[in-house]
């Protein structure tokens, strides 16, 4: 029997007390590995080293070619024990070795793209706004949140690690990681991997045991600062909770009901064996899965003989054995789960085509047969809530705004497809669906480049992409200031009020003050000078007309001329004054003795590439 220990602050250890669990082969029943079993001290500790070695140590201070390079080592270790942690993933999970194989070749190609990603992240660039009332440089900053609690499933065990640890790396974070309780040991193989590699100690921690102690030490601790959890909506919204406490910032990736369209023009060989990969794949353990199948009223019949035909030929067996098709289900308790989900589909009036019980001639193993289930309607439980086994059920539409319709008409939104020789009408139809990712003509081929997350109760944030990677950043503002003196800092008026300014702050060579309509206004110096000289000429011109004239008859004795302020740099006249309010008198008074303070201070000089008049 293997046996593994916890992974805390760069070492392998044993939990409090000497604790240990089972790991149970779900296609033997027998337990095939021992692992230690974290407390909710032994917690702490993992905690508390991961907040050192982001506090204290190098890891989020290193350059983003240093995490780059430590993540491909990463990938280089994981494709060298890709075989060996396979093979111990599908006795620890019950997955497919098709399946496990795969997944560890996926697991070491997206760790390199995390490590490719980690230089090209963005971290520093300057950012455009508007320069009033201020003349300013401004950038936005993304850092390393800090330690990040990341809670996985048990469906895709060294997948979901390496998601969850992938962009925290990237961005550097520490991270405590707990996996499932039932499938730990792709996890714990993971770090035997990272200890080879030149990570700082305390950066990774890796613990199992359960939700209710290390969970929710996790989603509890003050020393935390983000929690990513992928698992049930039911667990999901627990995990909201606690987390509120301490205001975490929370990702979640949460159930699924997805939907599945074929419309009337779709190839059907396509469509046929695509819509049951998008539901049996890993016996329907995979919160994404395509699990309501809408087809037309009209090919309704066609395509159910279809599909029953071509799931009688998958094989159901050993998942060791590469003929195997269908593995086990993870455990006796989720066997009993997925076949009183078919029960109570019957119940409510829903047939079984194929399937619907555990397979003959297994006796041994947590298996059950890939079921259909037929007349069904979309308001059924088998239709609205998640099974997570090998059950799809057919329902009818009338036609594609009718189908639709009963694809939004769920409390999930994670995933979907529309099959169509149309690609054009596919792309319509996607984009009216209500969730997270769609795929026309195919199902659950996840881009590690493209995010993924779901709408509505499906979850919170993204994974992949940019957007998932920068869900482990925090975004700063910096502004740095270009005015560089006091008196043209107007704004701080709101607090020592108008004539601020002169109060032990003589204005300089250097600074710039101008107002205008009652507001301060920075002009550099050429603008200046070219409304200086149109001022001189317009004053000029104004002289001339008033030497030719014979009369100011046209203005009444009792309104006297005045300059209009918009226009004053033109010379201007306006006719009779206005009657103001008292507050905009206060203000033009204000704007006038302003005016009068420049007209009679020392002349104009340069100074810093601007043109200023200072006071003498």
């Amino acid at each position: 029997m293997q046996e593994y220990k916890l992974y805390i602050d760069g070492q392998f250890c044993d939990a409090e007390g000497g604790k240990t669990a089972d790991s149970i082969n779900p296609a033997t029943e027998q337990p095939w590995a021992r692992i230690a079993r974290a407390s909710r001290a032994d917690t702490q500790r993992a905690i508390a080293a991961a907040r050192k070695a982001f506090d204290e140590g190098p890891w989020p201070r290193m350059s983003q070619a240093d995490r780059a390079k430590i993540l491909n080592q990463m990938a280089a270790g994981l494709e060298a024990k890709s075989q060996e942690i396979a093979a111990i993933e599908t006795q620890d999970s019950g997955g497919t070795i098709r399946k496990t194989a795969g997944d560890m070749m996926f697991g070491a190609a997206q760790l390199k793209y995390f490590a490719e990603m980690a230089e090209k992240l963005p971290l520093m660039e300057e950012i455009h706004v508007p320069q009033f009332p201020a003349q300013s440089k401004n950038y936005l900053q993304r850092e390393a949140i800090g330690v990040c609690g990341q809670i996985i499933p048990w469906n895709f065990p060294l997948m979901m690690a390496v998601w969850k640890l992938g962009p925290a790396l990237a961005t550097g974070n520490t991270v405590v990681l707990k996996p499932a309780t039932d499938t730990p040991c792709s996890a714990l193989e993971l770090a035997k991997i990272i200890d080879q590699t030149d990570l700082p100690k305390g950066v990774v921690n890796v613990i199992h045991g359960s939700g209710a102690e290390c969970g929710e030490e996790i989603c509890t601790s003050p020393m935390v600062d983000k929690v990513a959890f992928t698992g049930s909506t039911e667990v999901g919204r627990r995990i909201q909770q606690l987390a509120a406490s301490t205001i975490k910032k929370v990702t979640l990736e949460l159930g699924g009901k997805s939907a599945n369209i074929i419309l009337d023009d779709a190839d059907l060989d396509m469509a046929i064996d695509g819509s049951l990969f998008g539901c049996f794949f890993h016996q329907g353990q995979a919160c994404e899965s395509g699990t309501r199948l809408f087809v037309s009223e009209a090919k309704h019949d066609e395509i159910v003989a279809r599909l029953v035909a071509r799931t009688k030929t998958l094989t159901i067996g050993d998942p060791l054995d590469f003929n195997s098709a269908q593995g086990p289900l993870i455990s006796a308790r989720q066997r009993e789960t997925v076949l009183g989900y078919i029960k109570s589909g019957v119940d409510e009036g829903a047939k079984i085509a194929v399937g619907g019980k555990r397979p003959e001639g297994l006796a041994t193993g947590y298996y059950v047969e890939p079921t259909i289930l037929t007349n069904v309607r979309n308001n059924m439980k088998v239709a609205q809530e998640e099974i997570f086994g090998p059950v799809l059920v057919v329902i009818k539409y009338k036609n594609i705004d009718d189908a639709i319709k009963m694809a939004n008409d769920s409390i999930y939104g994670l995933g979907g497809a529309v099959w169509s020789k149309d690609k054009e009408k596919a792309t319509v139809v996607a984009k009216q669906m209500r969730t997270g990712t769609v795929w026309i003509n195919d199902y659950h081929l996840l881009s590690v480049a493209a995010p993924f997350g779901g709408y509505k109760q499906s979850g919170i944030g993204r994974e992949f992409g940019m957007e998932g990677i920068l869900e482990y950043t925090e975004v700063k503002h910096i502004h740095v200031d270009q005015v560089d003196n006091r008196a043209a800092k107007f704004w701080y008026g709101a607090l020592f009020g108008a004539g601020s300014r002169r109060c032990g702050h003589a204005a300089s060579a250097d600074s710039i003050a101008f107002r205008s309509e009652g507001r301060h206004r920075v002009f550099p110096r050429a603008a200046l000078a070219k409304r200086r000289r149109a001022r001189e000429e317009s004053a000029c011109a104004s002289r001339r007309r008033h030497a030719r004239s014979t009369s100011s008859a046209r203005y009444a004795p009792d309104a006297p001329m005045t300059r209009s302020r918009s226009s004053s740099a033109r010379g201007a006249v306006r006719g009779p004054r206005r009657i103001s309010s008292p507050t905009t008198r206060v203000r033009r008074s204000t704007s006038r003795s302003v005016r009068s303070e420049a007209s009679t201070s020392s002349p104009m000089r340069t100074c810093g590439g601007c043109t200023v008049r200072a006071r003498s």
